[in-house]
């Protein structure tokens, strides 16, 4: 039985009152970092909820984590301006030394630095990791990096970043994941010594950047774990990306859900609330039974993580299933508000565009897909 942190939720949805719909609409509008929000988070501990309390933080398991994200998107705000600080830091936590562990992590739980830029996608590879680009090579006492991220989201609101980069070259009969390595870069050293950050205008207010790396320095100190085995480091914290970011859109879809249940009551067109009408209300149970549905994943998904197992099929079905939940509440809020859907002051328009983005990010569907296919099934590998 998974916990639900009925307090936990309580005051984070307090916390998230103090930024209502017009905080996020102006921070829309300006494609604004939620620099406010993001410092509330910190200051009232939210963001280091799984940092274990030897470190400085609450040592809270990740079903909390969970509840505090999806939470935030119930209340209709948006926690991707800083999700990441609280699933990246795992690959420093479980595969970092003692002293890497000691330097970083209590001053990311305690707000003094932050871990929020994950630099694995790059332009040519997309989600086939194995054939990244980015090089470190090694030279006495450092490594010297040399290549290019692309949708690292974040890069200019954190002071850290988990990078993934080859070390050793790719060689005829070398399986391609092997040879990369993980480095924690410390970007406020690297920034103007051959680190440039690009931001990408989206259809969302989601930060996201380009990153170049010219001959950046980072001290072998800074090598998380083996050299060479960085892919492995990097799989290991993707079951508690995929459920956490399952966890928020559980939340965009409650929000969005209940935004259409109030307004098919309240809006009367013909004499009648349009509510009364099965050919509104119908889509908005489905919309409903969807989300329901996907919840009971995420609490499968969670409840094998916490137990110890490695819940790859249920973690990537949690996320598969409550992102499409989300992308239809979207669909049916829209359509219940008709025209003033699409009007700034609903915020229905805004979290359409948010949650649609979970279709893609931070794995796509397609690919979930696959590792079904292969991984569960037992069907060829498509790829």
């Amino acid at each position: 039985m998974i916990e639900t942190y009925p307090e936990i939720r309580e005051a984070v949805t307090r916390l998230c009152a103090k930024f209502p719909g017009q905080y996020w609409r102006e921070c829309d509008r300006q494609m604004a970092y939620p620099a406010e929000f993001v410092q509330a988070l910190t200051e009232a501990g939210w963001l280091s909820a799984l940092i274990p309390e030897a470190y400085g933080g609450a040592g809270l398991p990740l079903s909390a984590g969970a509840a505090i994200l999806e939470e935030i998107h119930k209340s209709g705000a948006n926690a991707g301006a800083c999700h990441a600080q609280m699933y990246t830091m795992g690959t420093l936590l479980r595969h970092g030394s003692e002293a890497q562990k000691q330097k970083y992590l209590p001053s990311i739980a305690d707000g003094s630095l932050r871990l929020q830029a994950f630099g694995v996608t790059e332009p040519s590879s997309g989600t086939d990791t194995g054939a990244l680009t980015t090089t470190a090579t090694l030279t006495k006492d450092h490594y010297v990096i040399n290549g290019q991220k692309i949708w690292t989201s974040r890069a200019e609101h954190s002071d850290l970043m988990i990078l993934l980069a080859r070390t050793t070259p790719l060689t005829e009969g070398m399986k391609s994941t092997h040879g990369l390595s993980v480095f924690i870069l410390d970007m406020r050293e690297a920034l103007n010594n051959g680190l440039t950050i690009h931001p990408i205008k989206t259809m969302m207010n989601h930060a996201t950047t380009e990153v170049f790396f010219d001959n950046v320095q980072v001290s072998t100190d800074n090598l998380i774990g083996e050299e060479g085995k960085g892919f492995r480091y990097i799989l290991s914290g993707m079951n508690a990306e995929r459920i956490l970011i399952a966890a928020e859109c559980i939340g965009d879809a409650k929000w969005l859900i209940d935004k259409a249940t109030n307004y098919a009551k309240d809006r009367s067109v013909f004499g009648r609330a349009i509510g009364q009408n099965q050919g509104v209300q119908f889509p908005i149970a489905k919309a409903y039974a969807n989300m329901r549905a996907a919840e009971l994943m995420v609490n499968e998904a969670l409840r094998l993580y916490e137990a110890g197992e490695s819940p790859g099929a249920e973690a990537n079905m949690a996320k598969m299933l409550a992102a499409d939940a989300s992308n239809e509440a979207a669909n049916v809020a829209v359509q219940t508000h008709g025209g003033f859907g699409f009007a700034e002051e609903y915020d229905i328009e805004r979290k359409f565009r948010e949650t649609r983005l979970y279709q893609v990010a931070p794995v796509s569907t397609n690919l979930i897909l696959s590792y079904l296919a292969e991984h569960t099934l037992g069907l060829p590998r498509s790829y």
